[in-house]
């Protein structure tokens, strides 16, 4: 592995993980951060966060724990797995961000949830890579949005995640840029 740049996103996947969401999730994020990215596997079991009562995973431990792991250099890290996740105040989450912090994940377990027979595998990937960015937004301190179509828009649903766009509002980009160019000026 070559060292990290200061302007890189590791994607680490949990376990044994298709890469075909990955490619996408890979591109999405260097066109809309405009940041590099690498693959690095980090954890490989996330059973401490399996809390028996729920039979999922507590997401809040696994964010905790990659946050402390995570190669210092790296800029951001988006786990990705495909257990379930949750958090008590909620049934399920597609995932969860530390806001404006280092770490996120996204689970690809509720994302594969009532998929065409056409084209599933495609349904899945746009749905991954939007999820990934969208949790990504918040390491980078972008709050919920309120346009539906807006990626950082709260989803409800799987729905609400088909329903939204693979991109930034305007209102979402100036704040991102925003942000960048902090991250820039701090580490410069």
């Amino acid at each position: 592995m070559s060292p990290l740049s200061r302007h890189t996103i590791v994607i680490s996947p949990i376990g044994d993980f298709d890469s075909v969401p990955l490619t996408k999730v890979r591109s999405d994020i260097s066109e809309i951060f405009g940041c590099s990215t690498e693959i690095i596997p980090i954890i490989e079991d996330i059973a401490f966060a399996f809390d028996p009562k729920r039979h999922q995973y507590l997401s809040t431990a696994i964010l905790e724990t990659f946050a402390n792991t995570m190669p210092a250099e790296a800029l951001k890290l988006l786990a990705v797995t495909s257990e379930d996740l949750f958090i008590p105040i909620l049934t399920y989450v597609y995932g969860e961000a530390q806001l404006g912090g280092k770490a996120c994940i996204i689970s690809t377990c509720r994302l594969q949830e009532g998929l065409s027979p056409i084209n599933p595998m495609d349904a899945l990937v746009a749905r991954v890579a939007k999820e990934a960015v969208h949790e990504l937004g918040h390491t980078f301190n972008l709050r919920h949005c309120k346009d539906p179509v807006c990626i950082m828009h709260y989803c409800r649903s799987i729905e609400d995640v088909d329903r939204k766009s693979n991109q930034l509002c305007r209102y979402c980009r100036i704040l991102l840029s925003d942000e960048v160019k902090k991250l820039s000026g701090e580490s410069g």
